[in-house]
């Protein structure tokens, strides 16, 4: 069942999206060479814990993990690029991270994700980067009140396909509100004018990720992080928005 959110239930998914951001930016300053992705981690837990907020990731159990994940937050590195389990990893020169955040701040979701590189990038992995936040824009755009999700779902594409990287279709956005994950779900892709359509209200997660080489992914033995099936590099960026009249509204940012 989808829940269209009301003006004031958006404004206070507004307040936990806008401290996923914060949350997220304070973990970008701490990317260098040598950080272990476990410093992160507890980062993130004192951050959260000294908010009141409350990690979506915590305990979660979903038919596609090995539950329950005891982390508040993913990080995935280099050809891992979601769910990735925290562990004791230091991040070395030109490390690809991906960042994965979401919380509730009294009783509402925020989810988002970025992706960034310690040390000196490669210009392919920026290269990367670029595409899934240039494809993150594109799908926001689309999300105007009377498009279909498949408007949001072949905006993602495009990009892809204009950078020349294969899309996977099994992972990909989300509704969400009182919980992190709730209907519809939001393909990376989509035909343009199908699907269920937006209406004023509406939340969502939106999450292009790619890989550079394949679209086939893998499970590492924790039985969450999902890689790219080749080893290549990935990327992922995503931000929680609200479908109003007015247009679509960003509600994890600054």
């Amino acid at each position: 069942m989808i829940h269209l959110k009301s003006a004031r239930e958006i404004e206070r998914m507004r307040v936990a999206g806008r401290f996923v951001a914060e949350v997220l930016q304070r973990l970008r300053t701490e990317v260098a060479v040598g950080v272990n992705l476990l410093d992160l981690e507890h980062l993130a837990r004192q951050l959260i814990k000294d908010r009141g907020a409350v990690s979506c990731y915590w305990d979660y159990a979903p038919s596609f993990g090995s539950g329950p994940f005891r982390n508040v937050i993913c990080l995935s590195v280099n050809d891992a690029v979601l769910h990735g389990k925290p562990h004791d990893h230091r991040l070395a020169d030109g490390d690809l991270l991906t960042l994965d955040l979401a919380v509730t701040v009294d009783g509402w979701a925020g989810d988002a994700a970025i992706s960034v590189i310690a040390g000196t990038p490669a210009p392919e992995d920026e290269r990367l980067i670029k595409a899934t936040e240039e494809a993150l824009a594109a799908g926001i755009a689309a999300a105007q009140v009377g498009h279909r999700l498949g408007d949001v779902s072949t905006a993602i594409t495009a990009v892809g396909q204009r950078y020349g990287y294969p899309i996977n279709d099994q992972f990909g956005g989300h509704g969400i509100g009182r919980t992190m994950h709730e209907d519809p779900h939001v393909s990376n892709v989509g035909r343009a004018g199908r699907g269920l359509k937006l209406r004023p209200g509406l939340t969502i997660s939106i999450e292009p990720w790619f890989a550079r080489t394949t679209d086939k992914i893998s499970h590492d033995p924790d039985g969450w992080t999902i890689r790219s099936a080749d080893g290549s590099r990935t990327a992922h960026s995503e931000h929680t928005i609200a479908v109003t009249d007015d247009g679509p509204v960003i509600l994890t940012q600054l």
